[in-house]
């Protein structure tokens, strides 16, 4: 296989597909008023799942593509949570009928910037809103450097079942030049610490393509993560768009890996995870076989939102926080990021919704098309425009636009089935984008696609 050759034609700038229409085609169209009436129509008795947003660290990593900012002072960390929980209480007041959650998730930022008691009053509120299912899934992100006892407490007792740990690498040099100083026993040591309180569930976020990584040094960092024995494992590609994120100017650009190199981090990381004997997930994940998640991929129940691969197959996701997005039957909605506005906006008794987007049926097919080959690495594409009683030609035609991945044996195409073989699973998000009817191909808003 010629590396090199492939990366220059298909390694390109495309949306990394948690949703379709993707967020930079969110419009101010969708205001407060439109998203209450879509709560309004929720239909009954479907469950639903929850994303909070935290936009809070104690540190800012270089790479971060997040929305989070640093809080030195505890009091903007108290009045944030003060302003999530009114926000459950004015999107709870919007549905008709009390919904079953059967997922919840946490991001950020790093949620447990936030005080201990304030994390139990969040949950709190959500069991007093929401009808919390036994079984649901309870997640959320941690950054090792910054989980107080206290914190470690809270989450036991709000019910967390599976925790996120992002590590990245745990090489000094890599460490140093994108501000996250994180050993790998104080990483052991927090993984220890939730397994006792009884957060068995685990995954592990690594990255490649950060300043100063070899394919050995990602190797390392694989082989050390591993030893923590966690149930799921991300290898995310970093994303390098310091137009959008100034503060990724704070790293040594000339360290930065090339195609080549980071197309041979992510091959030397994937081998050394497959070999523990972890299932491949998609794109970017691995899970232990047996996981939750591995089974869903086996089924082909797996799903893909804003948090990644998920085995959440609620048909609503409600988000609360700042920038937080939900995904409704109707469409797409995003919360103001900008802090001041979010807090504004709910103290004058208004959903902080500042942007969104309806999706048509066009846009239904399309977003299942792209969902299958991102999480089943192929579409039948009569058999789904017929589940959607529509017509295939549009979707055929698009495809004829992979007949050069498929003469340099990435893809297999025989008229109705596209199938992303083994040597073009890392190009996937490439092949979705051949269905992307908004992507202008050639604009610098979405990072490479390795």
């Amino acid at each position: 296989m010629d590396i090199a050759n492939f990366l220059a034609r298909y390694d390109t700038r495309v949306p990394r597909y948690t949703s379709y229409p993707t967020a930079p085609h969110f419009s101010p169209a969708v205001t407060p008023d439109l998203y209450r009436s879509w709560l309004a129509a929720l239909p009954s008795g479907e469950p639903v799942s929850l994303y909070l947003h935290v936009p809070f660290c104690e540190q800012l990593c270089f790479y971060c593509g997040c929305n989070t900012a640093v809080a030195r002072r505890e009091g903007p960390r108290i009045a944030y949570a003060e302003a999530l929980i009114r926000e459950i209480a004015l999107g709870a007041a919007a549905i008709v009928r009390r919904p079953r959650v059967t997922h919840i998730h946490w991001g950020g930022g790093t949620p447990t910037a936030l005080p201990a008691r304030s994390l139990r009053h969040i949950m709190a509120e959500l069991r007093a809103t929401f009808d919390i299912d036994p079984n649901a899934e309870i997640a959320i992100e941690l950054d090792p450097r910054h989980l107080q006892d206290d914190r470690l407490a809270a989450l036991a007792d709000m019910g967390v079942t599976r925790a996120s740990l992002g590590v990245q690498d745990f090489e000094p040099a890599v460490q140093e030049a994108v501000g996250r100083i994180q050993s790998f026993p104080l990483t052991k040591s927090v993984a220890d610490k939730l397994r006792a309180q009884g957060i068995t569930a685990l995954n592990v976020d690594l990255m490649y393509g950060l300043p100063h990584q070899t394919s050995q040094s990602v190797l390392e960092t694989a082989n050390l993560a591993l030893q923590l024995e966690p149930d799921r494992v991300a290898v995310f590609g970093y994303a390098h768009v310091p137009w959008m994120k100034r503060h990724q100017k704070l790293m040594p650009e000339a360290a930065l890996p090339g195609p080549v190199e980071r197309y041979a981090q992510r091959e030397a990381m994937e081998q050394a995870i497959v070999a523990a004997g972890y299932t491949t997930i998609g794109l970017d994940h691995f899970a232990r076989p047996g996981d939750a998640l591995s089974e869903a991929a086996g089924r082909g129940s797996m799903h893909r939102n804003f948090q990644g691969y998920t085995t959440d197959t609620a048909p609503t996701l409600i988000g609360f926080g700042a920038s937080a997005i939900g995904s409704l039957p109707q469409g797409y909605t995003q919360n103001a990021t900008n802090l001041p506005e979010y807090r504004g906006a709910i103290s004058r008794g208004r959903l902080p919704v500042a942007r969104g987007i309806a999706i048509s049926p066009d846009d239904r097919l399309r977003r299942d098309v792209i969902e299958q080959i991102m999480c089943r690495l192929h579409v039948d594409l009569r058999e789904i425009a017929a589940a959607h009683g529509a017509d295939p030609g549009a979707l055929i035609q698009a495809a004829r636009r992979l007949a050069p991945m498929q003469e340099d044996g990435l893809i297999k195409w025989n008229g109705s089935v596209v199938e992303v073989l083994p040597a073009g699973r890392p190009f996937v998000r490439s092949v979705a984008a051949a269905f992307d009817t908004y992507l202008q191909v050639g604009t610098a808003r979405h990072a490479a696609a390795i």
